[in-house]
């Protein structure tokens, strides 16, 4: 097909780096539709449907929900250099965090290297910001004496340096998941915060064996305690509040009364 004639939706596929699914999926939902076709029904772009979807592709790495994009591309009255500049803010500011989080890797390569213990100081270089050494005592003042305290214990001791490093990621991955997840309008009752339920209650397991239960125990306390209300609602406003939202209605879907729930 020659230029002057659009491009297959293979050819933008490829220009734009998303996937030939992708792009049958945004022109069904009228994201970024084709705006031809031909004879035999093949959806064909012109530059104009192309500039659509670079739009659509930095509103979605600066974490906007594709319902969105849309409403945004489709506003006639929304500035969009205005926003395009916010964009680029978002994106400067999750480049310098990815730089950060690249220092913290090679120092923790560094440290491997040697075999040294991951001591308070590590963990501050690890976690960043979203380390606390107080943190460590005060859990032990409030469970210290149970065999979940006991257990987490003696795994975290077990962990090397890189484990904590997966640690990390895997905490990172999932508040960010859980953040989209709000910001999206996720019902807290649907099958998708159900799946980010379990990631939580896995991602506690790693440390010792959470049930439903201990879950909705946890989630509550997330909105009681500043110190997890606080860090849960910095990452994306009234994020706590969904977390216990989404918990409560795994546990009842599941047979579990959250008002009745019990450390067991």
């Amino acid at each position: 097909m020659r230029r002057d004639e659009g491009r297959t939706v293979g050819a933008v596929a490829a220009l734009v780096g998303v996937s030939v699914r992708t792009l049958h999926h945004w022109d069904r939902i009228g994201l970024a539709p084709a705006s031809r076709r031909t004879s035999s029904d093949y959806r064909v772009y012109d530059d104009d449907d192309v500039a659509r979807l670079h739009r659509v592709l930095v509103y979605r790495e600066s974490g906007f929900p594709l319902s969105e994009i849309g409403a945004l591309l489709d506003d006639p009255h929304i500035n969009e250099d205005a926003h395009l500049a916010r964009q680029r803010e978002l994106l400067v500011r999750r480049i310098d965090h990815l730089q950060e989080m690249v220092s913290a890797v090679d120092r923790l390569k560094e440290a491997n290297a040697v075999n040294t213990p991951l001591t308070p100081e590590d963990r501050a270089e690890i976690f960043g910001t979203d380390w606390n050494e107080s943190w460590q005592s005060e859990a032990e003042e409030r469970w210290g004496d149970t065999p979940q305290w006991e257990e987490s214990q003696r795994r975290s001791g077990s962990m090397s340096k890189s484990d904590w490093r997966e640690v990390k990621a895997g905490t990172d991955a999932l508040n960010a998941d859980l953040a989209g997840a709000k910001r999206a309008g996720v019902d807290p009752a649907s099958a998708e915060a159900a799946a980010l339920v379990a990631r939580h209650r896995a991602s506690i397991s790693a440390f010792y064996d959470c049930t439903r239960t201990m879950q909705v125990l946890l989630a509550r306390m997330y909105r009681q305690d500043p110190n997890f209300s606080e860090t849960y609602d910095s990452i994306e406003p009234g994020l706590t509040e969904w977390i216990v939202a989404a918990v409560e209605a795994d546990a009842r879907a599941n047979g579990v009364d959250p008002d009745t729930a019990t450390w067991c």
